[in-house]
């Protein structure tokens, strides 16, 4: 069995992100937890708490009780980045994960950003430690509204294989339904089924996620 974490700035990324791959690995007899950084709301005009909307997409993922550092929305670059690694290292510790996914470092959002460096200082390789594969996953609406003159393009080197487990992360987005646009925006329902169909077109399934391997020690 493996321990997987999930770090994210935002309640929806985690679905957006990896949803099928949580679903797949539930299914494979694995253990899953959410960990928010974000309390995702604070800094909209509506100010509406998205935590128990995460809850419910937790629960249809099956994943363990998810846990929300209620950081300020869009700000996690005015907090002392120490504050946020010290937190995930102890989760980290709790949990024991032997699988962390989280964001890619070039997205255009800043708590994204903040979130990946986070992840990967509180990782630092240590003798015995528990954490042997970490992967960045991409957000329709933030990996790919990046400027091409950073060169941060993503370029993806490891799939998972979605085909079974598409309708559970549909079910699980719809728990975030107010955070989806209308087609063509990036983050609808069509444009997310269009980006595992092309993702899984790349190597020969019908839907498949795709992330970067920032870490695989075997």
């Amino acid at each position: 069995m493996h321990k997987v974490l999930i770090i994210v700035a935002h309640p929806d990324d985690e679905v957006l992100g990896c949803g099928a791959t949580i679903a797949k690995h539930i299914d494979n007899g694995d253990m899953a937890q959410v960990v928010f950084l974000s309390d995702g709301f604070s800094s909209r005009d509506d100010d509406e708490n998205r935590n128990s909307n995460a809850q419910k997409a937790s629960n249809i993922l099956a994943c363990q009780q998810p846990i929300f550092l209620n950081y300020p929305d869009n700000q996690l670059d005015t907090m002392p980045l120490l504050d946020i690694v010290k937190k995930i290292e102890t989760i980290v510790s709790d949990f024991q994960p032997n699988i962390i996914y989280t964001h890619y470092f070039g997205d255009l959002n800043i708590d994204h950003q903040i979130t990946h460096k986070a992840v990967m200082t509180a990782c630092r390789p240590q003798p015995d430690f528990c954490v042997k594969e970490i992967y960045s996953f991409e957000i329709l609406s933030a990996t790919h509204w990046q400027s091409s003159s950073m060169g941060s393009a993503f370029n993806p080197n490891y799939f998972v294989d979605a085909s079974s487990f598409m309708e559970k992360k549909i079910k699980a987005l719809q728990c975030y339904d107010n955070e989806v646009r209308e087609y063509p925006h990036a983050r609808s329902y069509k444009t997310v089924d269009s980006l595992a169909k092309f993702r899984g077109s790349v190597i020969g399934v019908q839907d498949a996620e795709a992330f970067i391997v920032e870490r695989l020690i075997k």
